[in-house]
């Protein structure tokens, strides 16, 4: 059985706080999602999808207390879609990588961060190719870079499109920190942790 998992070490330091989404495309796996994603609050999974079961759905008393089905209905709309992106660009990547037959994998992350003491924030998305990087957002520059040949025509194409630029600054500057506070705000007993530092092994996508 293919497990796919996370192990992160963070430390969040008083008032620092995360929203994160994790996407998994996987091709040449029998009996297992084409596709899962995660989401997690400073680092506790509050929602899963994967294209199997076809649905986003709570993980946390604090989500499912506080949203219905309209919310799990919006959420798994553009998963529906992710699914299908990802699966089509991992057979362009193949391509790309000079690649035929076997397990491939195709993951993307990204969130934002808010420190509720000083106002900072912080953002972040990175696609990563079979295990490695692939294409990542500087989000201080706002600009598309990648470490690997094959990536950079990808980062070009993206850094030329304002329209896109744009729509991540959006994003991230202000949707998804406006979200990370309302989660916070669900679960403020649970999750305005402390100075606590933090070890997270096996988040798993299934």
């Amino acid at each position: 059985i293919l497990k796919l998992c996370f192990s992160l070490f963070v430390f969040l330091s008083s008032g620092k706080h995360s929203l994160r989404y994790f996407y998994s495309g996987v091709s040449g796996v029998i009996d297992f999602p084409e596709f899962t994603a995660v989401g997690l609050v400073d680092d506790e999974q509050f929602m899963y999808f994967d294209s199997n079961i076809k649905k986003a759905v709570p993980k946390t008393e604090w989500i499912r207390q506080n949203e219905g089905a309209d919310y799990w209905d919006r959420q798994t709309q553009p998963l529906i879609g992710s699914h299908q992106t990802f699966k089509n660009n991992i057979q362009v990547l193949k391509e790309w990588f000079n690649q035929s037959a076997g397990l491939h994998t195709l993951q993307r992350m990204y969130g934002c961060e808010f420190d509720d003491q000083t106002g900072a924030t912080n953002a972040f998305k990175q696609y990563g190719y079979d295990g490695e990087d692939f294409v990542s957002l500087d989000w201080k520059e706002l600009r598309y870079i990648s470490p690997v040949q094959q990536g950079i025509q990808t980062a070009q194409n993206w850094n030329n499109k304002r329209g896109f630029l744009e729509n991540d600054r959006n994003y991230y500057s202000t949707t998804c920190i406006e979200r990370l506070k309302k989660y916070l705000q669900y679960g403020k007993s649970r999750l305005q942790k402390k100075g606590m530092s933090v070890l997270i092994q096996n988040v798993h996508v299934f």
